[in-house]
């Protein structure tokens, strides 16, 4: 067989690298676990048609064929049609879909969480995955949403993520905006594309203030003077309450005062003030944030790591009020997402962070001789049962090459099983740190290595 070629765009890491992935993973959970999100996870799959009617372009979309039948025929559905399937692009759309499905099981406020795959048919750079892991957090209500949930959820994630702090990663900005804010100042100005600006706006980092003035005038109609005034707006930004009254000086020098806008400049200002007392410095109004799908309606979020923008968000969202809703019944929600795979990716790529090992075992039990392999497996299996994790060595090779062997993967402890001598008498069992040389007599039934030693940890790399 030949050597296989790598398929871009589908990370692998190695073992210490997934190491860190699942550190992430864990410190993640356990975070929204203590603020009382609940984990559930969605089928990968959705109909096309549901994953495209909120603004995403197809070519985004891994789609698929039709699931065949044992006779190799397609399947069509109980009506006739043949439906086209997708994988899921984010976990918003599905979990929109699994509200409306569930909505009779499910007490609201519903605070959920998910850490799944997803798929996007992307081209592959630095921290941008055609398959990657992301971690949602939303809060979704039954009718109703009060605005305190946009408040809590950018906390809630950046209290997440400055939980990996420890580890190495470096500290985020959470930027912050409101829907209402800009759409009352674009209407204010006699702009009614709304979704068509906020979509111009979203391109600002990555074309430049030009391009995305150019773009405003031949896409969405905007007079230049008006086109001015959306840059001007985008413009701003800054941590304390004073970003509310220098949007408001904006709106008024171009008489684009609206109720939304006022709206929405309370709803800001709230969140700004609790986050300024709750997590100083942390999150920044930033009013050119907006956000390109069209299904958000109130806070829209977006997070980059202090040191490396250039990376991009690695953690965004908003507040949605019609994404699940069946005509009848609406279920407005609010919630944010983490790129999982793009932080991992940074964190391995700028060596910010390193496995003390790359496997479990804290403990390799040595083999005196293939005949004795059983005495060796007894010993495991007791250290096994306090919660130690142990391996017993593949060969019954000279003591000297067990050991190396067991630095080669990282073990810290080899374990020799106590020998037995010519009085028939069994010697006591003895454990050596390989790091240090000092070896001493050690029972399995009451040996701890330390809490350091125990597990691989994940560590900042300097």
């Amino acid at each position: 067989m030949a050597k296989p070629t790598p398929l871009s765009g589908f990370p692998e890491w190695l073992p210490d690298g997934r190491i860190v992935e699942q550190h992430v993973l864990d410190t993640l959970r356990h975070t929204f676990e203590l603020h009382g999100f609940a984990g559930i996870e969605t089928r990968a799959v959705e109909p096309l048609d549901q994953l495209l009617r909120k603004g995403e372009t197809s070519k985004e979309v891994y789609v698929l064929s039709r699931l065949q039948g044992e006779d190799g025929v397609e399947k069509a559905d109980p009506a006739g049609r043949e439906k086209q399937l997708g994988l899921h692009f984010d976990l918003t759309v599905p979990f929109a879909r699994y509200v409306l499905e569930n909505a009779g099981r499910l007490a609201f406020p519903l605070r959920r969480y998910q850490i799944q795959k997803v798929w996007r048919g992307e081209r592959p750079q630095d921290g941008r995955f055609r398959e990657f892991i992301q971690a949602d957090i939303d809060v979704v209500g039954a009718g109703e949403l009060p605005y305190h949930f946009e408040v809590e959820a950018p906390l809630v994630m950046a209290e997440a993520l400055g939980a990996l702090r420890e580890i190495g990663l470096p500290p985020v900005r959470i930027l912050v905006n409101n829907r209402r804010v800009a759409e009352g100042f674009y209407r204010g100005i006699g702009l009614g594309d709304v979704e068509g600006v906020l979509r111009q706006i979203d391109k600002l980092d990555k074309v430049g203030p030009d391009k995305v003035s150019e773009l405003l005038v031949t896409e969405c109609g905007a007079t230049e003077d008006q086109a001015k005034a959306c840059l001007a707006l985008a413009g701003i930004s800054g941590s304390d309450v004073g970003v509310i009254a220098e949007v408001r000086a904006l709106a008024e020098s171009y008489g684009a005062v609206t109720e939304l806008l006022e709206t929405g400049l309370g709803e800001l200002e709230a969140l700004i003030g609790a986050a300024a007392r709750r997590a100083p410095g942390v999150v920044v109004a930033d009013l050119k944030i907006a956000r390109g799908l069209d299904y958000y309606t109130g806070s829209v979020y977006e997070t980059v790591l202090v040191g490396h923008e250039q990376l991009g968000s690695v953690c965004s969202g908003g507040r949605y009020d019609t994404l699940a809703s069946d005509g009848k019944n609406t279920y407005p929600g609010v919630g944010l997402s983490i790129g999982v795979s793009r932080l991992v990716s940074r964190l391995l790529s700028a060596e910010l962070v390193r496995a003390t090992r790359s496997v479990p075992s804290a403990v390799l039990v040595a083999v005196a001789a293939e005949e004795q392999r059983a005495v060796s497996d007894g010993v495991a299996a007791a250290l096994r049962a306090r919660g130690i994790p142990v391996e017993v060595a593949p060969s019954a090779a000279k003591f000297g090459k067990q050991i190396k062997y067991a630095d080669r993967r990282g073990i810290p402890f080899v374990w020799f099983p106590g020998t037995v001598g010519e009085d028939g008498a069994v010697g006591a069992d003895q454990v050596k740190d390989i790091r240090s040389g000092e070896q001493v007599d050690a029972d399995a039934a009451t040996w701890e290595p330390s809490a350091e030693d125990r597990w691989p940890r994940v560590v900042p790399a300097s």
